[in-house]
């Protein structure tokens, strides 16, 4: 196809779907497949410019991208509620603006679709809104750019793209992430192997994009092999409904194409730096226990430690569970867990002769991968007995010894074209109170123990990037799945990467410190942040620096120093 002499501008208002991350540090697929669609239909990647909405809020002179173009599409949807960090979501306010300033042709497409809320909340119902644009993706917008260029910007069929597609776009569109403003250092890649689900619950939009289609390995691979040429070093292989059953008929679990996927992304991708999961059916675990087993061991052989298998439970509630055609009891998801804790729950470097691991690991990192528990709230038949349910099934896998990497508690968002859109949100909003109040429990009863279990004082966090001060303190994450949020005490140079060693817990958070501290730089908040050390004995610690060797220090304070100290105390500043 000859190149066609248009300018395209990408404006990412990010998305939020129950299979799908796109809020900084994440980069969702849509603005990469979108891009390559573009370049495949005959524009030149050079014309195509990709912008976040946090880049036009900052700087408005990267407005005259979006109102110079020929075309301008927007990117964007939140169809589950979140808290966010990296970035800030599109509000429709914003969204209209764009499509007023565009001088050219506007798009705009992704999650969207489904249908526009006032805010990114639980308990809240949404309208479908073209929002002033000149057209609007019904199906998929990568396909609707595609088509939209083909017909000379006249118009598009609404149509859904086809894996033949994606094989071309997901890598002609590699180079978005070259624009990024996080790229490359904290900028992690969602990667799609499926869309679409067998099951059909009650509030979930994934279903409407029907049954699961899987794209190739070889697909999956060249695309990580193009994202790692242009510098990106993390992934996430979050784009599915059930990572298990990937390469199979969509319920059945397939080690070997998991076997083929991870392995072919370590084999072109050496040096990456995370490869997470998201989405695991805990169904698919315990229907089929030996070929779950295998594929969990794949996975735990491949990922990078840290990693999160969210089990969407969503109610421990029989009641609740049966008019919301949930897939999975509270028994079966229990069981799920138990499996998952046993075949993935150990830590790197702890001996496992049927576990390899790549790279230079310790067993003082998190474990490679745990389940995390997704409960919603608001769906049909829910009742006080409802939170009971759940919290008992909380305490049950507490109880049992077992992990889980997180607990994420959330009510409904009603969406056109799901069941949950003839209740709408007014069962969680009679539900407010009791909702606050079961939540305050579930933080500090399971959470923060929860917590403690999983990261004790000592466990290594390595390249936290910090993001922002509060309260004195300095907070970051790592990248990842659902990472930890990490305190340090005092206020650090924003957007540096460090080591940390945990110190304490709160109920969704930890305390930690450099890692190594240095004993003779560390400051008095730091020392005094150490389990056992405590405030007096780290002013002592800070009034008799520098110490040229450990020797000099006490015996009791070398020994609570052991987990977080350099082994040999050197001088000078961090």
């Amino acid at each position: 196809m000859t190149d066609l002499a248009l300018d395209v501008t990408l404006v990412d208002g990010y998305v939020d779907e129950p299979a799908h991350f796109g809020v900084p540090p994440y980069i969702s697929t849509y603005p990469r497949y979108t891009a390559g669609a573009i370049v495949d239909a005959g524009v030149p990647a050079a014309n195509v410019t990709y912008h976040t909405i946090d880049e036009l809020r900052d700087d408005r002179r990267k407005w005259l991208d979006v109102e110079d173009a020929d075309l301008m599409v927007y990117l964007g949807g939140m169809t589950v509620p979140g808290n966010y960090v990296g970035g800030t979501p599109a509000e429709p306010d914003e969204v209209r603006k764009l499509a007023w300033t565009a001088e050219g042709t506007s798009l705009m497409g992704g999650p969207v679709k489904f249908g526009v809320g006032d805010e990114n909340a639980g308990a809240t119902e949404t309208e479908r809104d073209d929002l002033d644009f000149d057209f609007v993706a019904k199906g998929d917008v990568e396909a609707a750019a595609y088509d939209l260029l083909d017909s000379g910007l006249e118009g598009f069929g609404d149509r859904m793209r086809d894996n033949a597609e994606i094989d071309r776009w997901a890598a002609k569109g590699a180079f978005v992430v070259e624009q990024h403003p996080n790229h490359p250092d904290y900028l992690i890649c969602e990667l799609e192997t499926s869309r679409g689900c067998p099951y059909r619950c009650s509030f979930c939009t994934e279903p409407l994009y029907g049954d699961p289609s899987f794209r190739r390995p070889e697909s999956v691979v060249r695309e990580v092999e193009t994202l790692s040429d242009r510098g990106a070093r993390h992934f996430r292989l979050g784009r599915q409904a059930d990572i298990l059953a990937y390469g199979g008929d969509g319920e059945k679990p397939n080690p070997d194409a998991l076997r083929e996927l991870y392995g072919g992304i370590r084999e072109v991708a050496p040096d990456l730096e995370t490869l997470h999961l998201d989405n695991m059916n805990p169904i698919t675990v315990v229907e089929w226990p030996d070929l779950a087993r295998e594929g969990i061991r794949v996975i735990a052989e491949h990922n990078t430690p840290g990693d999160t298998a969210a089990f969407g439970l969503e109610s421990a509630d029989p009641v609740v569970q049966e008019e919301n055609n949930l897939n999975v009891t509270a028994e079966e998801c229990f069981e799920a867990v138990k499996i998952v804790n046993e075949e993935a729950g150990w830590r790197p470097g702890e001996s496992r002769e049927d576990a390899p691991t790549h790279g230079t690991e310790a067993a003082d990192r998190l474990p490679k991968l745990l389940p995390g528990i997704n409960l919603l709230h608001g769906l049909k038949g829910e009742r006080a007995e409802t939170f009971e349910h759940n919290e008992a099934f909380l305490n049950r896998v507490y109880d049992a010894g077992l992990m889980l990497r997180r607990v994420n508690i959330r009510q409904v968002m009603a969406f056109d074209g799901t069941e949950m859109s003839d209740v709408g949100a007014d069962i969680a909003n009679d539900h407010k109170k009791l909702f606050k109040q079961y939540k305050r429990e579930v933080r500090e009863e399971i959470d923060n123990p929860m917590l403690q279990r999983l990261a004790p004082p000592g466990t290594i966090l390595p390249d936290v990037h910090l993001e922002y001060h509060e309260d004195g303190k300095t907070f970051g994450r790592q990248l990842g799945t659902y990472p930890l949020l990490v305190g340090l005490p005092g206020e650090r140079e924003l957007g540096r990467t460090l080591d940390v060693a945990v110190v304490d817990h709160g109920y969704r958070s930890v305390t930690g410190v450099p890692y190594p501290l240095d004993v003779n730089s560390a400051s008095m908040d730091e020392l005094a942040a150490i389990p056992g050390l405590g405030k007096q004995r780290a002013g002592n610690v800070v009034v008799d620096r520098p110490y040229e060797s450990p020797a000099e220090l006490s015996e009791d304070v070398r020994v609570d120093l052991a987990k977080f100290a350099t082994a040999e105390t050197p001088e000078g500043a961090d």
